[in-house]
């Protein structure tokens, strides 16, 4: 599984540009099943889950070109749908979240799917009923084999109707529409997810010949083609790496700049840094973090505790709440981190109350971090990497903890961020990658 060795303590220094975002590129990979024709996609980050769903895709007789670095070609042409049976198919898509949606296109265009239940992060359950309730009212037929946990589904038709999700499920959101810009006639989704994943696929499948109206708002309305075309399309920065990037400046106590970093996609993730008591400055479209020797939480106008809880675009993203967490341990003041998504995703608070921090974890959606500023630094531990979220939050408190630390399960890290450990050194982290 690999391993990092950290050798926390050192302040870091210089610019860093963020990868392509990984939540978007699992999207629009997924779409390119949708045409025949070729389609360009730029700025694809060089990670484990991203390269998995590419190779699902070559087996599947995609054709794929790298063309230049974090530049691809697909060519859609030639799909052998007969693999989606074979036992090497149901392998590899059960070990990729991401590759669930490969559902949507695979129905809209070939009319069937055989899936297993797919992987991906362990932090409690993660249902699929959006998705396949969205596809069955477009025409779709389900069924569920709970024995071997796999699902198949059939459509001779897709036709467009209405529909209210259930919850605004970002894939499932992005499953349906994919499936709805070939269905026969008008599809509305209403309470669809609006994060800025869904409004790039939105625009890559305008630029593909489909017609949809509402892209941004949470009511999609989706007029069905008989068939797209090739396109090019270039992904926008990652927004969690951007955010993990911020805390980690601010929790080392270092000057760094990140570059281009689509601030204007951010949302409100900047301002909730800034209650937080980080400084931190947009210059054009790069954002400077300048050196903290502390930082204060602020509290509600009325004194109370500061809460920072995740919630549906434009609300904050849970892929950032494990950061939250872990640089509050180092400011001056306490929070309460609510995660609502997701039961397990906090439970790797363990591993930072093994290094000092002072931690409440109140129950499995809400923990209360009280900071003790730079008083009481962070020890250095040996722990290991549960997710891709928890385990960078585990990284920014290594670097920032007096000694030497390991993280086992670094596979983790890896599906999420893009050689993360060759450019924290260019910064000036010490961090060695061990086999």
């Amino acid at each position: 599984m690999g391993a990092f060795i950290i050798e926390g303590g050192h302040k870091l220094s210089g610019e860093i540009t963020p990868q392509g975002a990984k939540n978007e590129a699992l999207q629009v990979i997924c779409a390119v099943l949708l045409t025949d024709q070729k389609v360009t996609i730029h700025n694809i980050p060089d990670i484990l889950d991203v390269k998995n769903l590419i190779q699902l895709l070559i087996d599947m007789k995609v054709k794929v070109e790298q063309i230049a670095h974090r530049s691809y070609t697909f060519q859609a042409d030639e799909v052998n749908i007969d693999y989606i049976y074979t036992k090497d198919f149901r392998k590899k898509s059960a070990s990729l979240r991401g590759s669930v949606m490969i559902v949507g296109p695979l129905v809209a265009r070939f009319g069937k799917v055989f899936f297993p239940k797919p992987g991906g992060d362990k932090i409690g359950r993660r249902r699929l009923d959006t998705h396949f309730v969205g596809l069955q009212k477009l025409g779709a037929e389900f069924n569920y084999d709970a024995t071997r946990h796999l699902y198949a589904i059939e459509a001779k038709e897709l036709k467009g109707t209405y529909m209210l999700l259930d919850e605004a499920s970002v894939t499932g959101t992005a499953n349906i529409l994919m499936a709805a810009v070939l269905a026969k006639g008008v599809t509305t989704i209403y309470n669809a997810a609006c994060e800025p994943y869904v409004q790039q696929l939105s625009r890559m499948l305008k630029s593909m010949g489909a017609r949809i109206s509402g892209i941004g708002s949470n009511l999609l309305t989706i007029e069905g083609v008989t068939s797209l075309c090739g396109t090019m399309h270039t992904i926008l920065p990652d927004m969690i790496e951007v955010g993990s990037f911020i805390g980690m400046a601010a929790m080392t106590g270092s000057d760094i700049t990140i570059k281009n970093t689509g601030y204007d996609e951010l949302g409100i993730i900047p301002d909730a840094f800034r209650r937080l008591g980080i400084t931190l400055n947009k210059v054009g479209d790069d954002i400077h973090i300048p050196s903290h020797d502390s930082y204060e939480i602020e509290t509600f106008i009325d004194g109370s505790i500061m809460t920072i809880s995740d919630a549906p675009w434009p609300g904050l993203t849970p892929d950032l709440l494990s950061v939250f967490l872990v640089i509050a341990t180092q400011a001056k003041g306490s929070v309460l981190i609510h995660q609502k998504m997701f039961e397990s995703r906090l439970f790797f608070v363990d591993k930072l109350i093994d290094m000092g921090a002072q931690i409440i974890l109140c129950d499995p959606h809400r923990a209360t971090v009280i900071g003790l500023g730079n008083r009481l630094p962070l020890r250095a531990a040996n722990m290991a990497s549960p997710d891709i979220r928890a385990g960078i939050a585990l990284l920014i408190a290594a670097l920032s903890a007096k000694g030497i630390s390991r993280i086992n399960n670094i596979d983790q890290i890896d599906r999420g961020y893009e050689s993360i450990d060759l450019r924290l050194n260019q910064l000036g982290a010490h961090i060695t990658r061990k086999a």
